[in-house]
């Protein structure tokens, strides 16, 4: 299964493949918050630092929400929205 690191805790926790990101707060209580969970409000934006190709891709809305909120690198991403293909390390905005 793969690994999901969160910096800067530290955490890390192994999630089945191709889960959705949300499953990280039923599986630990983490430090990303999860609003709407349907890639709306933002709560849940994440820097991907390491392993961005083991994230399913950006659609097409998600991005253009992303530029909107002024985070257009491709970095960026919705955590609601991610299915995890692979280790990943990651950290919330405003960490």
């Amino acid at each position: 299964m793969p690994n999901v690191l969160i910096k800067p805790s530290g955490e890390l926790i192994e999630l089945p493949r191709n889960s959705v990101l949300t499953l990280l707060e039923e599986v630990k209580e983490t430090i990303i918050p999860f609003g709407c969970r349907a890639g709306a409000c933002g709560a849940c934006l994440i820097e991907v630092l390491e392993g961005i190709q083991n994230l399913t891709e950006a659609n097409c809305i998600e991005r253009e929400f992303l530029t909107t909120l002024g985070y257009p690198e491709e970095c960026y991403r919705l955590a609601c929205e991610c299915r995890l293909q692979g280790d990943i390390t990651i950290q919330p905005v405003g960490s």
